[in-house]
């Protein structure tokens, strides 16, 4: 299963709808968002796509309310787990959460095969040894708003455990 693993949108949504079309013409099934989306209505965009969507919501919160609302509309596309989230995709546990400290915390666990992040708008892949003696990948798509930095997201894919860093190319 290949997935497309986002972050940082503040509601740049042309890039993001780029980034999630570009993602899913490669291969990708769903999308990780690991958060700063804002308004809720930028992942609505989304919906055009046919993926689903898990979201977190970061620091720069937007609409908390109408962001849970939309992660529990009937047929919905997006699963808003809030600060956090412990998914599993293409039989891989993943642990989403908006910040880097907390990130390399949880992947040092080893409870998780894949932990993502964001919030500094750096993109980097790096394997972390964890407590119980392997390697947990830990993810950072950068930012796929382009806020202070070119605009990235990472396509996974989870069956190999290989993550490309990918530049967007908006419209």
């Amino acid at each position: 299963m290949k997935i497309c693993i986002v972050s940082d949108s503040h509601d740049h949504r042309d890039l993001l709808n780029a980034a999630v079309g570009e993602a899913k013409t490669l291969g990708a099934e769903a999308v990780v968002h690991c958060g700063d989306i804002v308004a809720p209505s930028t992942l609505r965009t989304l919906r055009r796509h046919g993926l689903p969507v898990h979201a977190i919501h970061g620091n720069n919160t937007g609409d908390l309310y109408h962001l849970s609302r939309l992660g529990h509309e009937p047929g919905g596309f997006v699963r808003y787990y809030g600060q956090d989230a412990d998914i599993e995709l293409g039989n891989r546990r993943v642990f989403v959460v908006h910040y880097p400290h907390y990130a390399h915390a949880m992947a040092c666990t080893g409870d998780w095969d894949i932990v993502c992040c964001g919030h500094d708008h750096v993109a980097e892949v790096k394997s972390v040894a964890n407590l119980k003696g392997g390697h947990t990948t830990l993810v950072n798509p950068g930012t796929v708003g382009g806020v202070g930095a070119a605009a990235t997201y990472v396509l996974a894919d989870l069956e190999a455990l290989s993550f490309a860093i990918r530049e967007v190319r908006g419209d």
